[in-house]
């Protein structure tokens, strides 16, 4: 099969909804007419009107009169403003509750990623922060190289989850007939014993929270809204950059030791396509959520974008593709300069989302290649009118709606604004963008 058959067979799943008990006839014709309106501007053909999605965030949780804390830790208000925000605002995809990080099982295991409302944070914090650090050391990429499973539960995952920080005393995983005997000797250790039991606890947590999870998403579905993502996945350079070396680490890498750099996002690539295609084939979306952090204009030049950056990625994009995947960029920053390497890629085979590009300049590079959107900024939303979001959102449906291959959407998740600057964004594509 090519990658357009394999890909119609997911939007074929995608539009089926097979399992989903709508909760009425009208719900099931509004889920169908959503989920079409985003698989036209994917293959860049023209819908019945420009389609907008309202990405999350934590805005739901002060929308439904909770703050970002509360929703972490109590599930059940998590579902009341995630089904909320869903039913009120009409957006043509609803992004999945999951993207609410369960604050209990992260203090239970201890993790040290994130600070978040609570732990590193003060309670009124609105989002999660990011605790980047070299937790790969720079003498650790053969390590990576050799055997990237035996890397991540002995190196990386006792320096990122406090819990499991017993695993850095096992030896090599490297013998199948070794590992039973191996975790039979851990589990009589006593260092072991609280790691067992924090995570015997974790797991108790985990089934709560993707209860309610699973319960708020087939809530969302059978009321007519597709979700958002089927996966999730990340350019290997921010791999290494964001999780393992660190922003200054890896940017050492490109200069002391390039090769090894190298070598190690092409080790990642299929170890990420075979994880985003397992996650894309339980789910019915086939678009992969890609957020983008390290490649753009004013992180790194074009030498080192054509060098460390796009090459893997590229690989990457052309894997999931191939899979009948639809790769969904969300890219911080800006991409003026990156605009003509990122258009080599199959004609309508991917969506850019845009957070600070200039908007009518990726509509003369990409448009008829690939679905773009994105630009409608945090702070516009935050401090503007919703007759001034009205008039940006006419602009920008004016530059890059023509033809299809457009979807009216932010540029960045938020956490709290005007409830009517999000309903502006809304009533803008449903009024103003109907294509003749």
């Amino acid at each position: 099969m090519t990658w357009q058959e394999r890909r119609e067979e997911r939007f074929e799943k995608w539009l089926s909804a097979p399992g989903v008990n709508f909760v009425s006839p009208e719900a099931r014709e509004g889920y169908k007419a959503r989920a079409t309106r985003i698989i036209n501007a994917i293959k860049l053909e023209k819908p019945d009107r420009v389609p907008c999605q309202i990405p999350g965030g934590s805005f739901p949780a002060y929308y439904a009169g909770f703050d970002f804390k509360t929703i972490m830790y109590d599930y059940e208000a998590m579902r009341r403003a995630w089904v909320k925000f869903a039913l009120d605002f009409d957006s043509d995809t609803v992004g999945v509750a999951a993207f609410t990080v369960p604050g209990k099982l992260y203090d239970i295991l201890d993790y040290k990623l994130y600070k978040w409302p609570g732990n590193g944070l003060p309670d009124s914090a609105s989002m999660i922060q990011f605790v980047e650090k070299e937790y790969m050391k720079a003498d650790e990429y053969d390590a990576l190289i050799n055997n990237p499973a035996d890397f991540m539960l002995r190196y990386i995952l006792p320096r990122t989850w406090g819990a499991f920080a017993p695993m850095a005393k096992l030896p090599s995983i490297s013998s199948v007939i070794g590992i039973p005997f191996l975790m039979l000797n851990a589990a009589s250790d006593p260092e072991f014993r609280p790691m067992f039991d924090a995570i015997n606890k974790a797991n108790e947590e985990k089934d709560k929270w993707l209860k309610v999870v699973i319960e708020v998403s087939q809530a969302v579905l059978e009321a007519g809204y597709p979700s958002e993502g089927g996966g999730i996945a990340l350019a290997p350079f921010d791999t290494i950059a964001d999780i393992l070396r660190g922003t200054y680490g890896a940017v050492m890498d490109m200069y002391r030791q390039p090769d090894k750099l190298l070598e190690a996002m092409e080790r990642l690539i299929p170890l990420s396509l075979q994880e985003v295609k397992e996650q894309a084939d339980m789910s019915l979306s086939p678009t992969v959520f890609i957020p983008m952090h390290k490649g753009d204009d004013v992180f790194m030049s074009d030498e080192q974008f054509e060098k460390f950056y796009w090459p893997s990625f590229r690989k990457l994009l052309l894997g999931l593709i191939d899979e009948g995947l639809v790769p969904y960029m969300v890219v911080d920053g800006t991409y003026n300069r990156r605009l003509e390497y990122i258009k080599d890629l199959p004609r309508g085979s991917v969506v850019w989302v845009f957070e600070k590009t200039d908007m009518a300049k990726a509509k003369k590079v990409l448009g008829g290649y690939a679905c773009i959107g994105g630009n409608v900024t945090g702070s516009l939303l935050r401090t503007g009118t919703p007759e001034k979001v009205k008039e940006y959102c006419r602009w920008l449906i004016d530059t890059c709606a023509p033809d299809g291959g457009y979807i009216l959407t932010l540029g960045a998740s938020i956490d709290n604004c005007n409830p009517d600057n999000l309903h502006a964004i809304v009533d803008t594509a449903k009024q103003y963008g109907v294509y003749k």
